[in-house]
């Protein structure tokens, strides 16, 4: 109802009007109702419900769960409405304002960050339209915020681990086809840059022995920068503290996943931050066992690598690894192809591909080319006294001192175990080569080697070739080079150039090692007895072992035919234990036939003595029988004895402690000492044959008389040897000498007619 006034003054009456509302009132109503239920729904669900003018300066309504997004609460937002721009994220506040202000009043829809009041980072995603007027302007704006964080996070989570199975996948296959560690760190750091969207990557490697190291190869990142990075293992090293260095001290990643929050970065953090590196990862790579190299990556956005990426690159380091250790050991397989292990040196394949390139370049006949093997003379007694580690450290050396001398080390290999070679090329002549080579041999037998603080010194035999004279290729240069060598160790020659008769021999003493192999394997060789004999009485006393070779082809054969190649071969081992045991056999056979049991001679070889293995084989032998020691005795060259005489004092008194009687053979022709011939522990003088022959003519007698009574003086038995004649007895006899042994007496026999001759009770004088 409405009254008005009539306008008459004064009033008289009043204009009434009723009007039914009904339907206005149930619009409103309705708007109430819808508002409530609005409000209701809004405060419900979790996304934010807006309500604002065009330019944001007035918010009309904010729904509650703004204060949840947010950190907020809406009287804030209401009393200051432009605090909701305040919070967008620093890097995402531009792009924002930009799609606001480009057209106002259209629909939106964009995800943007924002930053709570607790500092936390938000993804939220706004959707809004304008809401126009009667005149279809707009003048409002409707929206709505969700929540998209979770979201977001997954995505980049998804995409950083598409980006790492990526670089995983192409790193596998990298290192399947890559045989070159360099080419294999290059590309793994381009790799994790262009296919993982690392902002720089990098590999350092260290060195062994003084743990430092440098980085070997990068992407995304300046070298100037990356040059003064510094990277070690060492505990107390200036950078210790950085993460790489962490890594490759402690074997273990390191991960910075905020640098600018990373109070142990030090002053390295501002350097990371000054070039937008906002996390930093380092992965340790093994090489053989070890910590050898350090992979470190660098992203742009804090938080890069939580765990499951940090388990993807752990095994990208893995695999990196073990393509390092096959890499190594390929490369490791590559220079055995070529070089000396031990001493650095070209081995035999590469030596006779340079020897052939220098053969091209001297091929128009201007320059001559000279080919030299060099074996080191007794460089076994090293490893048999010092060993082998001793033996290996010494061949070092004399690498090391050969290349010092010659020059170069390409012009050097190691063809043997004592044996190297050398090549000469573009010599104008032959002439002064030989004077060149004698000199460089003798400084080598002057030189002091040291191992272990004591002072070594070696000789060596040199064989040389020529090209073009003694062959046109590098394979008949080193084969005639071989047979000069050969030669000079027969002749003893220092240094010999090739002749082309020495190839026939050298064939020939390959045959003869094969046949003396032959031999051993069928027993062919055998055992004759040479009788000693008491000079006064005439008795019998004991027996010398010699041996013989029943060879098919030639016959039965001295042992001076065959004696050296056994030794050069090493086969006098095998062949001196069989002699041994023969002779213990022969002689325990005749004590128990009821036999004189007398006591047998047999050789030991200087390579025997020297082993390290002879004293036990020897102890075994007599361990098969009590009385097997009373009928041996060892005789040992006077030459050998000397050889190393601490050796043999120490190795002779082990002998004698075994009860093997001992006797220096061919005395008087090895220079002995007094003052350790007095120490040696031995029993008997063997005079040589030589002081024998002329002992009935000028100055002999006085000789062997001088021997006989030094001997005498030292309590030791006197044999002579080689007595051929009754003068030679007779005047043995007036000198004092013991006993003889000579073909006067009898030739070696063979056993059978050894026993019937000499041991028979019926045949024994």
């Amino acid at each position: 109802m409405t009254v008005s006034p009539l306008a008459d003054d004064p009033a008289m009456g009043a204009v009434v009007m009723h009007i039914e509302v009904t339907a206005e009132r149930r619009i409103e109503q309705n708007l109430r109702v819808s508002e409530s239920r609005f409000r209701q729904m809004a405060q419900s669900v979790e996304d934010a419900f807006f309500l604002r003018n065009l330019d944001s300066t007035q918010i009309y309504y904010m729904s509650p769960a703004y204060e949840k997004i947010w950190g907020r609460t809406c009287e804030s937002l209401y009393s200051n409405p432009g605090s909701w721009a305040e919070s967008i994220h620093p890097e995402d506040r531009d792009r924002a304002f930009k799609l606001f202000d480009t057209n106002p009043g259209t629909d939106f829809d964009f995800d943007l960050r924002i930053v709570r009041a607790d500092g936390e980072v938000r993804w939220i995603h706004t959707r809004g339209h304008p809401i126009r007027d009667d005149a279809g302007q707009p003048y409002r704006i409707a929206g709505v915020v969700s929540d998209i964080t979770k979201r977001k996070q997954d995505e980049i989570k998804i995409r950083h681990l598409n980006r790492v199975y990526a670089v995983l996948s192409q790193i596998t296959a990298l290192t399947v086809r890559v045989r070159d560690r360099e080419h294999l760190f290059r590309e793994a750091c381009r790799i994790a840059v262009e296919a993982g969207a690392f902002k720089m990557a990098w590999i350092g490697v260290i060195d062994p022995k003084t743990l430092d190291g440098r980085v070997v190869a990068w992407s995304g990142g300046k070298a100037d920068y990356l040059a003064r990075i510094r990277i070690s293992a060492r505990e107390h090293a200036p950078e210790s503290g950085e993460p790489a260095c962490r890594t490759l001290r402690l074997s273990v990643p390191v991960i910075c996943n905020d640098v600018a929050t990373d109070a142990s970065l030090g002053v390295l953090r501002d350097r990371l931050l000054a070039r937008g590196h906002k996390s930093v990862a380092c992965f340790p790579l093994t090489m053989g066992g070890r910590t050898g190299a350090v992979l470190t990556l660098y992203a742009a956005e804090p938080h890069a690598f939580d765990e499951e990426e940090t388990q993807l690159l752990l095994e990208l380091a893995s695999n990196l690894s073990f393509a390092l250790d096959h890499v190594a050991k390929q490369e490791r397989l590559d220079y055995l192809a070529y070089y000396d292990e031990l001493t650095g040196l070209a081995n035999r394949g590469l030596f006779l591909e340079r020897v052939s390139q220098y053969i091209r370049s001297s091929a128009g006949g201007e320059h001559k080319l000279a080919l030299g093997l060099i074996d080191l003379e007794r460089f076994k007694n090293i490893n048999l006294t010092l060993g082998r580690a001793a033996g290996d450290r010494f061949l070092k050396q004399v690498a090391d001192w050969l290349a010092a001398r010659f020059g170069d080390v390409n012009l050097l290999a190691r063809v043997g175990a004592d044996h190297f070679a050398m090549v000469l090329p573009e010599l104008a002549d032959g002439h002064g080569l030989e004077r060149r080579i004698s000199a460089a041999m003798d400084d080598l037998s002057k030189h002091a080697f040291s191992l272990d603080d004591e002072a070594f010194h070696i000789a060596a035999k040199v064989g040389v070739s020529l090209f073009p004279d003694d062959g046109t290729d590098a394979d008949t240069l080193f084969r005639n080079a071989e047979a000069a060598l050969a030669k000079a160790k027969v002749t003893g020659d220092r240094q010999l150039f090739y002749a082309e008769r020495m190839t026939a021999t050298v064939a020939g003493r390959l045959n003869l090692e094969n046949q003396l192999r032959e031999a051993i394997d069928k027993d062919q060789f055998v055992l004759h007895y040479q009788p000693k004999v008491n000079l006064v009485s005439g008795k019998m006393t004991g027996a010398e072992a010699l041996i013989r070779w029943n060879d098919p082809r030639g016959g039965l054969t001295p042992p001076r035919k065959f004696i050296p190649m056994l030794e050069q071969t090493g086969l006098i081992h095998e062949v001196g234990r069989w002699a041994l045991r023969r002779v213990l056999e022969d002689h325990l056979r005749w004590r128990n036939a009821g036999l004189p049991a007398i006591r047998i001679a047999a050789n030991v070889s200087a390579l025997q003595l020297r082993s390290r293995s002879f004293l036990d084989e020897l102890r075994q032998a007599l361990n098969t029988d009590v009385h097997a020691a009373a009928g041996l005795e060892l005789e040992i060259t006077e030459s050998l004895i000397m050889e190393n005489v601490g050796l043999s004092i120490d190795s002779l008194q082990a002998v004698r402690a075994m009860g093997v009687t001992i006797a220096i053979d061919d005395f008087g022709t090895g220079f002995s000492s007094l003052s350790y011939l007095s120490r040696l522990a031995v029993d008997t003088l063997k005079i040589d044959r030589s002081f024998i022959n002329d002992m009935t003519a000028g100055q002999g007698p006085i000789l062997v008389s001088a021997i006989i009574n030094l001997a005498h003086s030292l309590k030791l038995n006197v044999v002579a040897e080689g007595v051929e004649t009754a003068e030679q007895t007779a005047l043995l006899k007036t000198l004092g000498c013991d006993e003889a042994q000579g073909y006067l007496i009898s030739k070696p026999l063979p056993m059978e007619l050894f026993e019937v001759r000499f041991l028979r009770p019926s045949m024994i004088q």
